[in-house]
Parts: C-alpha cells; structure tokens; sequence
C-alpha cells in the first residue's frame, strides 16, 4: 500500500500546481476494479513533457530522486522509498494526436485516451486514461513473458467490467 500512498500523494501535488496527469498500468486496472488486483512493480504517470521541469521540480521537495533507466526512451522514473514512480511523457503533434516522444518517433494514442476519467481507490482520486484504450493495450500483450503474464491478469480484470 506504499505504492498506493505514494499515489495520493504526488497525485494531490500535481493536481495543486494544476499539472495534467493520468495513471495507466496496472495501478488504473485498480482503480477501475475498485480494488487491488495483484502487486505492482511500479506506479505509471502520463504527463506532458513540457511540465517535465515543474514536475521535477515538485517531486524532489517530496522527497523523490531522479532514478532515471539506462537507454529510456519517453519517459523517466523517481523513486522514494522503495516505490518507484515511471513518468511517461506526452507530446501534441501538429496534427494534434498526442504522442509519446520516442527516438524512434512518435508513439501515438488513440483519440480519446486522456479524457476526463478519475476513479477512487482507497480515498486516493486520480485521472485515468480512458477505460477502452487501457482494455485494448491490455489485450495485446507484450514480448517479455513477466509482462505478458501481468498483461493477461489485468485483461481478465478488465474484462469482466466491460459493460
């Protein structure tokens, strides 16, 4: 319940400095759910790249150290005791889709994903992406079998609150 703690607390601080901000993961699969579903490694944030500086900023007077990945792409992590925190940013193309800014190029998101969602777990609030796209990322999958494995958990979890 570290996790989820460390949740409420970056996410009323984002929400104070009027910083966009959505849980995706594992941790959204929560919230949906109303309940917790299995471990989690680490908590999942998007945020715009452009409040990178500010978030920094609020994060380190919380306590939180820059842990960044060696070779990551769109996105960094802070940790503080012991919960680790993956921020993923988000870019506006001139098409106006948003998308994760990777080396490789841009990751786009479907339309609709950062609407205007939040759920409550715990009497922690936070934003979430929308319910569908979080569904569909989950059903796909990824190559590593660890993820996968969560992947599929979460899928189940979500599938039985599809409407």
């Amino acid at each position: 319940m570290r996790q989820l703690a460390a949740l409420g607390e970056v996410t009323g601080r984002l929400d104070a400095a009027r910083i966009d901000h959505w849980l995706f993961g594992g941790w959204a699969v929560d919230f949906y759910a109303g309940e917790l579903t299995r471990p989690h490694d680490d908590v999942d944030l998007a945020v715009w790249l452009a409040d990178a500086p500010r978030i920094a900023e609020l994060l380190a007077r919380g306590g939180w150290r820059h842990a960044p990945e060696e070779g990551e792409d769109g996105g960094t992590g802070y940790e503080r005791d012991g919960v680790r925190l993956e921020l993923t940013f988000l870019v506006r193309g001139d098409d106006g889709a948003v998308a994760i800014p990777l080396r490789s190029g841009p990751a786009v998101w479907p339309e609709g994903t950062f609407a205007d969602d939040s759920r409550e777990l715990a009497g922690v609030r936070a934003p979430l992406i929308a319910f569908g796209v979080l569904a569909d990322g989950k059903a796909a999958g990824r190559d590593d079998p660890d993820e996968a494995a969560k992947d599929r958990a979460d899928f189940a979890v979500l599938s039985r609150l599809r409407p």
